[in-house]
């Protein structure tokens, strides 16, 4: 099974060039002496975060990177020309880890455009004419440059996402996502349809915000079973969390329960998290059966807002995308308007 939101890549900085040992000697001119050039810097290693990525796909097949090194210096005190940085550019929410027991975070990238020179180029050798003292005329020493920087990295990618949507497997998160946005999920009658998250952009009553659609969580995630911490360090980031729950579910009340104990049990400020709750496949529920669910949830989850919904036949979604705009606030608006700001103008 491969996970498209991490991925393991060796870099490496770019070494300085050497310096030159060269002496003038031309016919007619009275002075001659050392005239080697220094070596031009390495290149460096860095990190862009690019939009209209959102996987680490590529870096499956690409696993190695090498910076070019400085060219080497020249006679008549000519220095070397510098490597060409080597720019990786990967998706925004990219985090770069160390290859060690800890996972320690090294950099994170979350805005667009946003750069980090992760690893320096060597700097480039010195030529044997800034060796030239009063006593040693005509030094023949020189430098090689610096080596460059390298190490393995983790790259781990967490959604920027206003709303994760979370559940127990089957809870009909993709069918939702399929129905309230331009996303394209994968939708199946089976636990773990979706094993990669996936983004769609909802546009309701003039607003907008972006949804993720993420893998279902069982019983002991926040210590790793079944997709687990992948899951949820993605969940890190959202604004807002949308818990679906599958009303036809024989336990309704406690499939919330062990989604919001392995929230809580993750800890990293999920607990926090504004809450809406919808109750999928309402329509295979009659009007009793629907109430008497819906007051054993507001009964354990309090004052959240919820909604009965049947995402194939669009029934309950209209009240349910109020309630997220009304909870995400102005910024979901302001980011809206910003957008069709710099959207270029079209007669069609």
């Amino acid at each position: 099974m491969h996970f498209l939101d991490q991925a393991k890549i060796y870099v490496r900085s770019g070494a300085g060039g050497p310096g030159a040992v060269s002496f003038r000697r031309e016919k007619f001119v009275e002075f001659g002496g050392p005239d080697g050039g220094d070596g031009g810097k390495g290149a460096d290693v860095v990190f862009e975060a690019v939009p209209g990525l959102n996987t680490l796909i590529d870096f499956r097949y690409t696993q190695h990177f090498r910076a070019p090194r400085g060219k080497g210096g020249a006679g008549s005190n000519r220095t070397g020309a510098g490597g060409e940085d080597l720019v990786i550019k990967v998706p925004v929410g990219t985090q770069i880890l160390a290859d060690d027991e800890d996972r320690t975070l090294l950099a994170d990238l979350t805005r667009e455009g946003e750069r980090v020179v992760f690893l320096k180029g060597g700097m480039g050798g010195r030529g044997n004419a800034s060796y030239k003292t009063s006593t040693n005329r005509a030094p023949r020493q020189h430098q090689t440059g610096e080596d460059g920087e390298e190490m393995w990295v983790w790259l781990r990618l967490k959604l920027l996402a206003d709303v994760g949507l979370v559940g127990l497997p089957n809870a009909g998160k993709s069918t939702f996502l399929n129905s309230v946005s331009n996303a394209g999920a994968k939708v199946g009658d089976y636990p773990f349809t979706t094993l990669r998250p996936q983004l769609g952009v909802v546009r309701h009553k003039g607003r907008e915000f972006v949804l993720a659609d993420l893998p279902g969580l069982i019983e002991g995630a926040a210590e790793g079973a079944g997709i687990g911490d992948r899951f949820l360090g993605h969940v890190e980031r959202t604004r807002l969390l949308l818990h679906l729950i599958d009303g036809s579910a024989d336990e309704p009340v406690e499939a919330w329960k062990i989604v919001r104990g392995e929230l809580d049990q993750y800890g990293a400020g999920l607990t926090g998290k504004p809450e809406v709750i919808g109750l999928t496949k309402s329509d295979l529920l009659d009007e009793k059966q629907r109430t008497k669910v819906l007051k054993a949830l507001r009964k354990a989850a309090g004052d959240v807002p919820m909604f009965a919904v049947s995402a194939p036949i669009e029934e309950g979604l209209e009240p349910l995308l109020d309630a997220v705009i009304q909870r995400l606030g102005s910024e979901a608006q302001e980011r809206f308007e910003d957008a069709e700001s710099e959207r270029p103008w079209s007669p069609l």
